[in-house]
């Protein structure tokens, strides 16, 4: 990672494997200068974030942009209890994410948006495409539960 980090050009990471502790030592082998980012979605962000990173990538953002900054915003502050309270306001979203070994990661984002009216079309193989009725359900109702449908 560190010989990585030292090509030029080189100014941020994308940390996308669940262990915040290879985070803190891939950070602490490179320039304090690069910034990483959390590459796992709201629910491994405090992890990350206690290690060093500052971000993380977001499906919700998608559909609730105002959750989502919510996040970022109390994390920046330190406040991880605040952070992980909207975090489990969002689980249900990021379970039907997660579902099929995360072949419904991209899915879950495109049923969630046309849902809410923003049909951007099906994802591509080899992602599940739809969801099942049961995973539908489990995100209508969720949507339905924030008031974004």
């Amino acid at each position: 990672m560190a010989d990585l980090c030292a090509l030029p050009g080189v100014r941020g990471v994308k940390w996308a494997t669940p262990n915040p502790l290879k985070l803190a030592a891939a950070k602490a082998a490179c320039d304090p200068s690069i910034v990483w980012v959390g590459g796992l979605a709201e629910i491994w962000a405090p992890a990350f974030y206690a290690v060093g990173a500052r971000g993380f990538t977001s499906g919700l953002i998608n559909i609730w942009p105002e959750r989502s900054m919510a996040i970022h915003v109390a994390l920046e502050a330190g406040d991880y209890a605040g952070a992980n309270a909207l975090i489990a306001g969002m689980k249900p979203f990021e379970d039907i994410r997660a579902e099929e070994l995360n072949g419904t990661n991209v899915t879950g984002v495109k049923a969630a948006l046309q849902a809410t009216g923003h049909d951007c079309g099906p994802t591509r193989p080899p992602s599940a495409w739809p969801l099942t009725s049961a995973q539908q359900a489990k995100m209508s109702e969720f949507l339905a539960s924030v008031g974004l449908t």
